[in-house]
């Protein structure tokens, strides 16, 4: 894909500069309120280079995720009305329409599954301010489902090698897909028996 070609090889140097850490950090606090590209794209190669670190990378993407999702939260309870323009105009009106409606049906068990998902999670950040979701349980919910990815993806990574790597950017557009199919069919099947 051309439009996120540049931004994912950008993202693949900042992996190996020495302040790697702060832009994963940063990284991971922006991609939950407004940033195009998953962190799995930097956390991936970060892991790689150092494979004894895995622990301490996820929890960083973990944490600043987490907080980011709070900023997303406090763009959407407190900005929607700024943003709502820019918001209709760009490809993710209809996600976030989507997330409202499954906020109304399914409450924090919607940020569970967008936290550990590929379906963009600042959506469901904004959304879930927009809604005044529960604040415990938005934190809890992100908290869960954003430590479940990170530490698979470095987890699947340490173990994998560079072998992992290479799949992972190779296919990493069908299986970002494949997620999303996956869950739009549990999420059918949920409502169908509701």
């Amino acid at each position: 894909m051309t439009l996120f070609a540049p931004i994912y090889e950008r993202v693949l140097l900042w992996s190996r500069h020495r302040h790697a850490e702060r832009y994963l950090a940063a990284m991971s606090f922006a991609e939950s309120s407004f940033f195009p590209i998953p962190v799995d794209v930097m956390l991936a190669p970060m892991v790689l280079a150092a494979r004894e670190r895995w622990v301490r990378l996820a929890t960083i993407a973990t944490l600043f995720s987490v907080l980011g999702g709070l900023g997303g939260y406090a763009i959407g309870y407190g900005l929607f009305d700024a943003i709502e323009p820019w918001l209709r105009e760009s490809h993710y009106w209809s996600a976030y329409q989507t997330s409202r409606n499954w906020f109304d049906d399914y409450g924090v068990w919607v940020v569970f599954v967008a936290g550990f998902s590929p379906i963009p999670y600042k959506v469901f950040t904004i959304a879930a301010g927009v809604a005044v979701l529960n604040l415990p349980a938005f934190l809890i919910g992100s908290l869960i489902g954003r430590a479940g990815r990170f530490f698979l993806v470095a987890g699947l990574v340490r173990a994998g090698g560079q072998r992992f790597e290479d799949g992972l950017s190779t296919h990493i557009e069908r299986i970002g897909w494949a997620v999303v199919a996956l869950v739009a069919i549990i999420v059918a099947w949920l409502m169908m028996r509701g």
